[in-house]
């Protein structure tokens, strides 16, 4: 009987590929360690994005292959997380306890982005991340509705000078509607909410996060671009609907964070099909396939698609979003593969974003 040797033990784990690297464990650079002592083998990985509820599957089958291994009695795999921080883009400091920034946006309102939002950052959170959730969304902010904030809520001061977010579910959050009254609508020129926002982001006290969630204003304006500038973002993720008119909006959301060099890590589809609860029918009420078209035509990855649903309406609506409102639900998994998947991209470098068209501005 052949001597099993570190050759063997890498080629067998090249014939499994981690669904959200897009890789075999050896081609991503996970293995960290092949301890081969006789006939009993050890193997650690070290993945690179937040996975709880996968990590241990995995290890699972990658050891059953091991100990398919002629010579092999035992095998044991363990997989370990550790998360490093983004490097910011150039002349964008990196902000403090904070180690990676999720840009999720859209072109228009109304396509799911703030529940996406809120949907990410929870299901980051149940795969063992530290996470916080920054509702930029100052004209209509909802993110402390959906976590269940009850109104009238505002944060601690720290040292006269710094908020400390309020937690919720798990995530820290912060928004500037528990600064100001929720039925007072914010009547300021983009200028003051640019203002405003940058120093909501910069004099918040986030302890310790792994990924920060920014909900973002729809739209592209200047806002959103004052946004993407001075935060050191590590990738967007863009929201929309298969309707033609959101999709068209959608396309200048991608082309904006083109501009300032912010890898888009994928595109989200919600409201993609509705299903009939009394027949059970399914109809696509804002036609088919546009966030694939989408993710195709830019390059990217069409990260989810989700149904129009009610349950995800009232969920929210209930401060409890389906994460984990009902977290065996099939729409929840969704959810958990979707944070798995952006959380790759991020370790990756935004490698997603990849073989996007240059966006040039003329004033012809």
């Amino acid at each position: 009987m052949s001597a099993v040797t570190r050759e063997v033990v890498e080629t067998c784990l090249r014939q499994y590929t981690d669904p959200h690297l897009n890789l075999d464990p050896v081609s991503a650079g996970c293995v960290r360690e092949i301890d081969i002592r006789g006939a009993n083998v050890t193997v650690r990985l070290e993945l690179g994005y937040a996975c709880d509820l996968f990590r241990n599957g995995w290890a699972q089958l990658l050891q059953m292959a091991l100990e398919s291994i002629a010579g092999v009695d035992s095998a044991r795999v363990r997989v370990d997380v550790l998360i490093a921080p983004h490097k910011a883009q150039e002349q964008v400091p990196a902000l403090v306890s904070v180690k990676n920034i999720i840009a999720v946006a859209s072109g228009k309102g109304g396509v799911g982005k703030s529940t996406t939002a809120a949907n990410l950052a929870l299901a980051l959170a149940r795969e063992g991340a530290r996470v916080g959730i920054l509702d930029a969304d100052i004209y209509g902010p909802s993110q402390g509705i959906m976590f269940g904030i009850a109104e009238g809520t505002r944060p601690l001061i720290k040292e006269q000078k710094w908020l400390v977010p309020i937690e919720a579910h798990g995530v820290q959050v912060m928004s500037m509607a528990f600064l100001a009254d929720e039925n007072t609508p914010m009547v300021w020129r983009g200028p003051m909410v640019s203002g405003a926002l940058m120093q909501l982001i910069s004099q918040t006290a986030w302890d310790n996060l792994d990924y920060l969630v920014v909900d973002m204003p729809p739209g592209t304006g200047d806002i959103q671009l004052t946004l993407a500038q001075k935060v050191p973002v590590a990738g967007a993720v863009i929201v929309t609907t298969p309707q033609d008119l959101a999709l068209l909006d959608a396309k200048k959301g991608v082309e904006m964070f083109r501009k300032v060099n912010i890898p888009v890590l994928g595109v989200v589809e919600n409201m993609a099909v509705h299903i009939c609860s009394n027949c059970g029918h399914a109809e696509h009420l804002f036609g088919e396939g546009g966030g694939e078209k989408l993710a195709a035509q830019y390059g990217v990855d069409l990260l989810a698609s989700l149904p129009l649903s009610m349950a995800i309406r009232m969920q929210s609506d209930g401060g409890k979003p389906t994460t984990i409102a009902d977290p065996e639900s099939q729409i929840a998994m969704v959810y958990q593969e979707l944070a798995r998947s952006v959380g790759a991209r991020i370790a990756q470098g935004g490698q997603g974003a990849q073989g996007m068209p240059s966006i040039e501005i003329s004033d012809d």
